[in-house]
C-alpha cells in the first residue's frame, strides 16, 4: 500500500483540469443513463445522496459556484466575498428526469468550459486571490483544482452507493473490492 506522503502530486495544469472537467458529464451520462429507477434510487442510507441528488448538485455548481467565483477573483479578487453556497440546493431537481438532468449538466458544463477559456487566464491570474466566505483567501487556481477534485470526489460516491448495491452479493471477494469495503490503497 502507498503512503499518500509519499506519492508524487501533480502542479495545477489550467489545460489538463479542463480536460478532466470535460469528461465528468460524459462520465455519469455512461454510467447512469440506462439505470432503471431502482439503481438509482439507492443511496448509502440515512440522509446520504442518490445519483440524481448527486447529479442535482453538479447542476447547482455549474450554476451558482465555480465560474460564478472565477469571475469573482478576476474582475474583484478579494473586495468581493464569494456567495455561500448551498449545498442541498440539488433536491429542487428530485423527480427530474435523469435523461434531462445529465442533457442539462453537460450543456451548463460545455458553457462554463467556453466561458472559463474566454477568461484568457494566465499563469499570473492563477495567483490572484479571492475570499471565500468561510475559508477566507483562495487562490484562483485553488478554487479551479478544487473543481476538478469535487467532480471526481462525487463520481467516487456515486460508484460507491452503486458498488454497495451487490455488497451482499459479491461473497468473499467483498473483502477486496474497495468499492464495497471503504478500504484505501
Amino acid at each position: 500500500m502507498l503512503d499518500n506522503t509519499s506519492r508524487t502530486r501533480r502542479p495545477f495544469v489550467l489545460a489538463e483540469a479542463v480536460t478532466l472537467l470535460a469528461n465528468t458529464p460524459r462520465t455519469l451520462d455512461a454510467l447512469l443513463r440506462t439505470l432503471s429507477d431502482d439503481w438509482l434510487a439507492a443511496h448509502e442510507g440515512g440522509e446520504t445522496w442518490s445519483p440524481p441528488d448527486v447529479l442535482g448538485h453538479l447542476i447547482h455548481g455549474e450554476r451558482t459556484d465555480w465560474l460564478p467565483r472565477a469571475r469573482i477573483i478576476m474582475q474583484h479578487g478579494e473586495a468581493q466575498a464569494f456567495e455561500p453556497y448551498d449545498r442541498f440546493a440539488q433536491f429542487a431537481e428530485r423527480g427530474r428526469p435523469l435523461p434531462d438532468m445529465l442533457d442539462d449538466f453537460a450543456s451548463l458544463r460545455a458553457q462554463n468550459l467556453r466561458d472559463l477559456a474566454a477568461l484568457q487566464i494566465t499563469p499570473a491570474d492563477l495567483e490572484r486571490r479571492g475570499r471565500h466566505p468561510d475559508f477566507g483567501p483562495v487562490t484562483l487556481s485553488q478554487l479551479l483544482a478544487t473543481w476538478v477534485a469535487h467532480d471526481l470526489d462525487h463520481v467516487i460516491q456515486i460508484a460507491r452507493v452503486l458498488g454497495t448495491q451487490y455488497a451482499d452479493e459479491v461473497g468473499p471477494w467483498r473483502r477486496y473490492l474497495r468499492v464495497i469495503s471503504g478500504q484505501q490503497g
